[in-house]
Protein backbone atom coordinates (compact mmCIF):
# COMPACT_ATOMS: atom_id res chain seq x y z
CA UNK A 1 0.00 0.00 0.00
CA UNK A 2 1.15 3.70 -0.81
CA UNK A 3 0.40 6.36 1.69
CA UNK A 4 0.79 10.30 1.32
CA UNK A 5 0.94 12.49 3.89
CA UNK A 6 0.06 16.33 2.59
CA UNK A 7 1.13 18.71 4.98
CA UNK A 8 -0.44 21.66 4.63
CA UNK A 9 0.59 25.38 4.98
CA UNK A 10 -2.36 27.02 7.50
CA UNK A 11 -1.99 30.32 7.59
CA UNK A 12 -3.94 33.34 8.73
CA UNK A 13 -3.98 34.96 5.14
CA UNK A 14 -6.16 32.33 3.87
CA UNK A 15 -9.64 31.64 3.50
CA UNK A 16 -10.69 28.42 3.98
CA UNK A 17 -12.11 28.50 0.55
CA UNK A 18 -8.52 28.74 -0.39
CA UNK A 19 -6.93 26.25 1.47
CA UNK A 20 -10.34 23.40 -0.06
CA UNK A 21 -8.89 24.12 -3.34
CA UNK A 22 -5.26 24.24 -3.06
CA UNK A 23 -5.84 20.80 -0.74
CA UNK A 24 -8.22 19.43 -3.95
CA UNK A 25 -5.45 19.78 -6.03
CA UNK A 26 -3.11 18.54 -3.88
CA UNK A 27 -5.14 15.64 -3.75
CA UNK A 28 -6.43 15.07 -7.25
CA UNK A 29 -2.62 15.07 -8.23
CA UNK A 30 -1.99 11.93 -5.71
CA UNK A 31 -3.50 9.49 -8.49
CA UNK A 32 -1.44 5.87 -7.65
CA UNK A 33 -1.66 6.50 -3.94
CA UNK A 34 -4.08 3.96 -1.67
CA UNK A 35 -4.35 6.61 1.16
CA UNK A 36 -4.00 10.31 1.38
CA UNK A 37 -4.11 11.95 4.86
CA UNK A 38 -4.66 15.67 5.68
CA UNK A 39 -4.25 17.90 8.68
CA UNK A 40 -6.47 18.24 11.42
CA UNK A 41 -8.83 21.49 11.12
CA UNK A 42 -7.19 22.90 7.79
CA UNK A 43 -10.17 24.93 6.83
CA UNK A 44 -11.46 26.97 9.62
CA UNK A 45 -7.53 26.35 11.48
CA UNK A 46 -6.87 24.95 14.77
CA UNK A 47 -5.74 28.26 16.73
CA UNK A 48 -8.17 30.52 14.74
CA UNK A 49 -11.06 30.36 17.47
CA UNK A 50 -12.59 33.31 16.31
CA UNK A 51 -13.46 31.90 13.06
CA UNK A 52 -14.92 28.85 13.99
CA UNK A 53 -18.44 30.11 14.21
CA UNK A 54 -18.26 31.16 10.63
CA UNK A 55 -16.07 28.17 9.46
CA UNK A 56 -18.23 25.81 10.88
CA UNK A 57 -19.92 23.10 8.18
CA UNK A 58 -21.65 19.63 8.10
CA UNK A 59 -20.47 16.52 7.62
CA UNK A 60 -22.07 17.31 3.71
CA UNK A 61 -21.43 20.87 3.46
CA UNK A 62 -18.29 22.25 1.22
CA UNK A 63 -15.12 20.97 2.51
CA UNK A 64 -16.65 17.26 2.44
CA UNK A 65 -18.34 17.98 -1.10
CA UNK A 66 -14.75 18.90 -2.21
CA UNK A 67 -12.83 16.29 -0.49
CA UNK A 68 -15.08 13.75 -1.59
CA UNK A 69 -14.94 14.38 -5.40
CA UNK A 70 -10.80 15.08 -5.11
CA UNK A 71 -10.92 11.09 -3.78
CA UNK A 72 -13.20 10.41 -6.44
CA UNK A 73 -10.62 11.79 -9.26
CA UNK A 74 -7.72 10.53 -7.76
CA UNK A 75 -9.26 6.97 -7.07
CA UNK A 76 -7.89 6.94 -2.98
CA UNK A 77 -8.98 6.63 0.18
CA UNK A 78 -8.65 10.06 1.66
CA UNK A 79 -8.65 10.82 5.02
CA UNK A 80 -9.71 14.66 5.32
CA UNK A 81 -8.56 15.34 8.18
CA UNK A 82 -10.92 17.19 10.61
CA UNK A 83 -13.56 19.71 10.38
CA UNK A 84 -14.90 22.33 12.39
CA UNK A 85 -18.38 20.54 12.40
CA UNK A 86 -21.67 22.37 13.26
CA UNK A 87 -24.31 19.61 14.42
CA UNK A 88 -28.04 20.44 14.41
CA UNK A 89 -28.22 21.24 17.74
CA UNK A 90 -26.07 24.07 17.19
CA UNK A 91 -23.07 22.06 18.44
CA UNK A 92 -19.56 22.66 17.28
CA UNK A 93 -16.98 19.35 17.24
CA UNK A 94 -14.04 18.45 15.87
CA UNK A 95 -14.35 15.79 13.53
CA UNK A 96 -12.39 13.65 11.23
CA UNK A 97 -13.97 12.53 7.92
CA UNK A 98 -12.87 9.39 5.88
CA UNK A 99 -13.75 8.55 2.30
CA UNK A 100 -13.18 5.58 -0.04
CA UNK A 101 -11.70 5.61 -3.68
CA UNK A 102 -15.72 6.39 -4.94
CA UNK A 103 -15.69 9.26 -2.80
CA UNK A 104 -18.35 7.62 -0.35
CA UNK A 105 -17.80 9.00 3.14
CA UNK A 106 -17.02 5.85 5.00
CA UNK A 107 -16.29 7.02 8.53
CA UNK A 108 -16.78 10.17 10.69
CA UNK A 109 -15.02 10.24 14.17
CA UNK A 110 -15.99 13.33 16.91
CA UNK A 111 -12.64 14.20 18.69
CA UNK A 112 -12.87 12.42 22.35
CA UNK A 113 -10.56 14.41 24.20
CA UNK A 114 -10.33 18.44 23.44
CA UNK A 115 -7.13 19.97 23.93
CA UNK A 116 -7.42 23.89 25.86
CA UNK A 117 -7.95 23.17 29.55
CA UNK A 118 -9.92 26.66 30.20
CA UNK A 119 -10.06 27.74 26.59
CA UNK A 120 -10.67 27.27 22.99
CA UNK A 121 -11.57 23.83 22.33
CA UNK A 122 -11.91 22.48 25.41
CA UNK A 123 -14.70 25.32 26.10
CA UNK A 124 -16.32 25.81 22.55
CA UNK A 125 -17.04 22.17 21.44
CA UNK A 126 -18.58 19.21 22.64
CA UNK A 127 -16.84 16.12 22.64
CA UNK A 128 -17.65 13.45 20.83
CA UNK A 129 -17.77 9.63 22.27
CA UNK A 130 -17.19 7.06 20.02
CA UNK A 131 -14.31 5.00 19.18
CA UNK A 132 -14.37 4.64 15.15
CA UNK A 133 -12.71 2.33 13.30
CA UNK A 134 -13.32 1.25 9.39
CA UNK A 135 -12.67 -1.39 7.36
CA UNK A 136 -10.64 -1.37 4.25
CA UNK A 137 -9.12 -3.22 1.82
CA UNK A 138 -5.87 -3.01 3.43
CA UNK A 139 -6.81 -3.50 7.21
CA UNK A 140 -8.78 -1.55 10.01
CA UNK A 141 -8.33 1.97 10.10
CA UNK A 142 -8.66 3.39 13.44
CA UNK A 143 -9.20 7.66 14.22
CA UNK A 144 -8.29 9.66 16.66
CA UNK A 145 -6.91 13.71 16.35
CA UNK A 146 -3.88 15.49 17.35
CA UNK A 147 -4.57 15.66 21.43
CA UNK A 148 -6.02 12.37 21.61
CA UNK A 149 -2.11 10.94 21.41
CA UNK A 150 -1.79 12.18 25.42
CA UNK A 151 -4.21 9.48 26.38
CA UNK A 152 -3.47 5.87 25.54
CA UNK A 153 -6.35 4.43 26.85
CA UNK A 154 -8.10 5.49 23.12
CA UNK A 155 -5.19 3.96 20.95
CA UNK A 156 -6.04 0.68 23.40
CA UNK A 157 -9.66 0.86 22.53
CA UNK A 158 -8.77 1.51 18.56
CA UNK A 159 -6.79 -2.13 18.68
CA UNK A 160 -9.81 -3.84 21.14
CA UNK A 161 -12.05 -2.93 17.79
CA UNK A 162 -9.19 -4.11 15.63
CA UNK A 163 -7.43 -1.47 14.36
CA UNK A 164 -4.29 -2.13 12.11
CA UNK A 165 -3.28 1.32 10.84
CA UNK A 166 -4.25 4.25 13.06
CA UNK A 167 -4.15 8.11 11.51
CA UNK A 168 -3.93 11.00 13.70
CA UNK A 169 -4.36 14.42 11.76
CA UNK A 170 -3.05 17.39 13.82
CA UNK A 171 -2.12 20.92 14.37
CA UNK A 172 0.49 20.18 17.33
CA UNK A 173 2.32 23.39 18.29
CA UNK A 174 6.09 23.72 17.35
CA UNK A 175 6.88 24.44 20.78
CA UNK A 176 6.22 21.48 21.88
CA UNK A 177 7.59 19.01 18.86
CA UNK A 178 9.61 16.90 21.22
CA UNK A 179 6.41 15.63 22.41
CA UNK A 180 4.76 14.75 19.25
CA UNK A 181 7.89 13.18 18.19
CA UNK A 182 7.90 11.11 20.99
CA UNK A 183 4.29 10.45 21.89
CA UNK A 184 3.83 9.24 17.90
CA UNK A 185 6.30 6.75 17.67
CA UNK A 186 5.11 5.29 21.68
CA UNK A 187 1.56 4.73 19.95
CA UNK A 188 2.36 3.32 17.34
CA UNK A 189 5.11 0.86 18.90
CA UNK A 190 2.53 0.19 22.40
CA UNK A 191 -0.31 -0.94 19.97
CA UNK A 192 1.86 -2.35 17.27
CA UNK A 193 0.12 -0.56 14.36
CA UNK A 194 1.22 1.30 11.54
CA UNK A 195 0.51 5.41 12.67
CA UNK A 196 0.45 8.21 10.10
CA UNK A 197 0.14 11.39 11.63
CA UNK A 198 -0.46 14.54 9.77
CA UNK A 199 0.42 17.56 11.15
CA UNK A 200 -0.33 20.90 9.88
CA UNK A 201 2.30 23.96 9.73
CA UNK A 202 2.15 27.73 9.25
CA UNK A 203 0.91 29.92 11.91
CA UNK A 204 -2.66 31.39 12.74
CA UNK A 205 -4.28 32.54 16.11
CA UNK A 206 -0.71 33.05 16.94
CA UNK A 207 0.10 29.55 17.15
CA UNK A 208 3.19 28.21 15.19
CA UNK A 209 2.65 24.56 13.99
CA UNK A 210 5.04 22.15 13.81
CA UNK A 211 4.62 20.16 10.90
CA UNK A 212 6.52 17.05 10.91
CA UNK A 213 4.62 15.05 9.37
CA UNK A 214 5.44 11.59 9.95
CA UNK A 215 4.57 7.39 9.13
CA UNK A 216 5.57 4.63 11.94
CA UNK A 217 5.65 1.41 11.89
CA UNK A 218 4.41 -1.46 14.12
CA UNK A 219 8.08 -1.67 15.36
CA UNK A 220 8.33 2.03 16.18
CA UNK A 221 10.68 3.13 12.97
CA UNK A 222 9.89 6.12 11.21
CA UNK A 223 8.96 5.29 7.61
CA UNK A 224 9.27 8.94 6.79
CA UNK A 225 8.88 12.58 8.26
CA UNK A 226 8.22 16.01 6.83
CA UNK A 227 10.01 18.98 7.93
CA UNK A 228 8.82 21.97 8.62
CA UNK A 229 7.17 23.78 5.21
CA UNK A 230 4.72 22.36 3.48
CA UNK A 231 5.39 19.22 1.78
CA UNK A 232 4.09 15.94 0.73
CA UNK A 233 5.61 12.25 2.00
CA UNK A 234 4.85 9.36 0.55
CA UNK A 235 5.73 5.82 2.01
CA UNK A 236 5.10 1.92 1.39
CA UNK A 237 3.19 0.43 4.01
CA UNK A 238 3.21 -3.37 4.44
CA UNK A 239 0.18 -3.99 6.83
CA UNK A 240 1.22 -7.81 6.68
CA UNK A 241 3.65 -6.16 9.54
CA UNK A 242 1.39 -5.84 11.62
CA UNK A 243 0.97 -9.50 11.87
CA UNK A 244 4.15 -10.36 12.02
CA UNK A 245 5.57 -8.33 14.58
CA UNK A 246 2.40 -8.94 16.60
CA UNK A 247 3.42 -12.81 16.60
CA UNK A 248 7.16 -12.28 16.96
CA UNK A 249 6.53 -10.03 19.92
CA UNK A 250 3.25 -10.89 21.60
CA UNK A 251 3.24 -8.19 24.05
CA UNK A 252 -0.83 -7.40 23.96
CA UNK A 253 -1.72 -10.97 24.42
CA UNK A 254 0.41 -10.85 27.52
CA UNK A 255 -1.79 -7.32 28.98
CA UNK A 256 -3.25 -7.53 32.53
CA UNK A 257 -7.00 -5.70 32.18
CA UNK A 258 -7.25 -5.55 35.97
CA UNK A 259 -3.88 -4.83 37.77
CA UNK A 260 -4.81 -3.54 41.90
CA UNK A 261 -8.34 -4.65 41.16
CA UNK A 262 -9.60 -7.63 43.34
CA UNK A 263 -10.12 -9.52 39.86
CA UNK A 264 -6.42 -8.94 39.26
CA UNK A 265 -5.75 -10.41 42.41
Amino acid sequence: MRASLIQLSVDASDSAEERRLRASSLVRGRTGDDLVVLPELWTAGAWAYDGWGHDAEGIDGPTAEAMSAAARAAGVWLHAGSIVERDADGTLYNTALLFDRAGDLRGNYRKIHRYGFDTGEATMMGGGGDIVTVPTEFGVIGLAICYDLRFPELFRGLIDEGAELIIVPAAWPAARLAHWQLLTRTRALEEQVFLLACCATGTHGGMRQGGHSVAVDPWGTVLGEAGTAAETVTVGVDMGEVARIRSELPVLRDRVLAVGSAAGR
